[in-house]
């Protein structure tokens, strides 16, 4: 169970490959689309195992009249969207989502950080060429393994220039967010997307430089864990039934299509809307989630099934919703 989300039909008019494991796809929506904030994203419907899923995806770069562009990195251990984007030709038919923003931006600012780790880019992309455009002071840090992997990186060269700083870390050019951060005026704002441990990394890095989380506004992609992804058990308190949740899976999809329906809407873990308590532990849970704090991790009193997962048995009760605290 979701908010209310408008859907509308979309065909896919071309694709190209930007690296060996990122391409890129545009689609063109039966259905009008307003000029949308920089940093939105869409959902797309997939297949998977013959299951109808939804995968969200960053909008590349500003509204265009061509249609809606989105990048999908081919991971093998994905729960099966990148497979399936990746294996559609020009021509096939999706259903997607208008586009929405989960950026808060103070676009009033004299100065901002853009931070992108990897796939991270196709947000941050966008909000670039806005702030480019306005002569705005800013600097952006693109955090890849090696140059070869960064997307739209010669598109970002030719806007940036030394605005625009590639940390290759394969290359031992590793992004050091404490210093980083360090070196920003007093009122800088800072903008992120990239995976949930690098985004762990600069929640901690923007506290300890004493700034403010209201000045860190990000947006996160996967559920990368501290554990291996693999198929666990959860005990429903509620209702006495136990069920499985396979590698390839989310909690939170297994939960809903066995008919017990858990309210969400992000399905990042940054909103905290699905969460729910967790009253037993036979094992060990693997916070995924950016919306609880360290604290309430080491409690382990609740859950957010869209992203995190466990090892070994957790018992929940899906009805005592109590507000995170």
């Amino acid at each position: 169970m979701r908010f209310a989300e408008t859907w509308t039909s979309a065909t896919l008019v071309a694709t190209r490959d930007l690296t060996a494991d990122i391409r890129e796809f545009l689609l063109r929506p039966d259905a009008p689309v307003a000029a949308f904030a920089p940093g939105s994203h869409i959902n797309v419907g997939v297949e998977i195992d013959g299951r109808p899923e939804m995968r969200s995806y960053s909008l590349v770069g500003e509204a265009d009249a061509k249609g809606l562009r989105i990048a999908v990195r081919r991971a093998p251990d994905s729960r099966g969207g990148s497979r399936y984007m990746w294996q559609l030709a020009p021509g096939a038919r999706l259903n997607v989502t208008l586009p929405s923003s989960q950026f808060q931006i103070d676009w009033t600012r004299s100065s901002y950080c853009l931070v992108a780790g990897g796939i991270g880019i196709t947000p941050i992309l966008g909000i670039a060429q806005v702030l480019a455009r306005r002569d705005a002071d800013f600097v952006l840090h693109y955090a890849v393994r090696s140059r070869r992997d960064a997307a739209y990186l010669h598109e970002l060269q030719a806007l940036l220039g030394d605005r625009l700083v590639v940390h290759a870390g394969g290359d031992g050019e590793r992004l050091d967010l404490a210093a980083t951060f360090a070196k920003l005026p007093p009122q800088a704002m800072t903008l992120f997307c990239g995976p949930m441990r690098m985004l762990e990394a600069a929640r901690h890095a923007w506290a300890g430089a004493g700034r403010a989380l209201s000045d860190l506004s990000y947006e996160t992609f996967g559920s990368s864990g501290l554990l291996p992804t693999e198929a666990f058990r959860v005990r429903l308190a509620d209702a006495g039934v136990e069920l499985v949740i396979p590698s390839d899976r989310s909690m939170l999809d297994v939960l809903n299509a066995a008919g017990h329906e858990v309210i969400s809407d992000c399905r990042r873990g940054e909103c905290g809307v699905c969460a729910i308590d967790v009253v037993g532990i036979e094992g060990e849970i693997d916070h995924r989630d950016v919306f609880f704090s360290d604290h309430q991790k080491r409690e382990n009193r609740k859950i957010c099934p869209c992203v995190s997962r466990a090892r070994g048995l957790i018992t929940v009760d899906t009805l005592h919703r109590t507000q995170a605290a």
